[in-house]
C-alpha cells in the first residue's frame, strides 16, 4: 500500500466513524442551548430570592416541620419556575434545530428519541418525588431535590450524545446533595447548579465543536 493509498484508507475511517457517531449519539445538542438556559435560570432565581426576600417573611428550616406559607406565594413561584422551565426549553430547541441545520444533520432521529427517553425517566420520576414533598408542605427540598433528580437525568442520558453531558450531570447531583445538607441556601444552589453550570459546561461545548 502506497502513502496515498494508506491516507486514503484513515479518510475513508474517519468518515465511517463520523456517520456512525451522526446515527447512534445525538450531537446536535448546542453549547449555546446551556448558557441561554443558566441565564434564564439566574434571572429566575434572582426574582424568586426577590420575592421570598419581600413577601415571604420568617421563612426557616420550620417550613420542613409543617411550617405554613401562603398558597399565593406557593402558586407565584410554581409559576415562575414554569416560565423558566418554558424559556430555557424554548431556548434549547432553537439552538439545537440552528446547529442541525448547520450541519445538514436531521433534528430528530433515533439518537435524539432514545436521549429524549432517558432523559424523561429519571424527571418523570423526580417530579412525582417532587409533587409527594410538596403535598406534604415540605417545600425547603423540593430545589435540592430537583437539582438531584435532574442531575441522575443528564447522567443517564449522557450515553446518547456529548460526553460533557456526564460532567456537567454530576456536578448537578453534587451541589444537590449538599444543598439537603443545608437546605437554608437551596435558591443559592439552585441557581449555581441551574445557572453558572450550565454557562460553564455550555461555554465549553461550544467552543470545543462549535467554533
Amino acid at each position: 500500500m502506497t502513502e496515498k493509498q494508506g491516507e486514503q484508507a484513515l479518510e475513508d475511517l474517519r468518515q465511517i466513524r463520523s456517520m456512525m457517531e451522526r446515527s447512534s449519539r445525538f450531537i446536535s445538542l448546542s453549547g449555546l442551548s446551556g448558557i441561554g438556559a443558566g441565564v434564564v435560570a439566574i434571572i429566575g432565581a434572582f426574582i424568586a430570592g426577590w420575592y421570598i426576600d419581600s413577601h415571604i417573611k420568617g421563612v426557616s428550616n420550620s417550613i420542613v416541620s409543617g411550617g405554613s406559607v401562603r398558597m399565593a406565594d406557593i402558586v407565584f413561584l410554581l409559576l415562575l419556575a414554569g416560565v423558566v422551565l418554558f424559556l430555557a426549553l424554548g431556548i434549547a430547541i432553537y439552538f439545537a434545530v440552528r446547529k442541525a441545520s448547520k450541519q445538514g444533520l436531521p433534528i430528530w432521529n433515533k439518537a435524539a428519541e432514545v436521549t429524549l427517553i432517558n432523559l424523561l425517566i429519571p424527571l418523570g420520576t423526580g417530579a412525582i418525588f417532587c409533587l409527594i414533598l410538596y403535598t406534604y408542605g415540605i417545600f425547603l427540598l423540593l430545589a435540592p431535590t430537583t437539582l438531584v433528580f435532574y442531575g441522575l437525568a443528564l447522567v443517564n442520558a449522557s450515553q446518547y450524545t456529548l460526553r460533557e453531558v456526564r460532567y456537567l450531570g454530576v456536578s448537578e447531583i453534587v451541589l444537590g446533595l449538599i444543598s439537603l445538607a443545608i437546605p437554608g441556601y437551596s435558591l443559592i444552589f439552585w441557581a449555581l447548579g441551574f445557572g453558572f453550570l450550565h454557562i460553564i459546561y455550555g461555554s465549553i461545548m461550544y467552543f470545543r465543536y462549535e467554533r
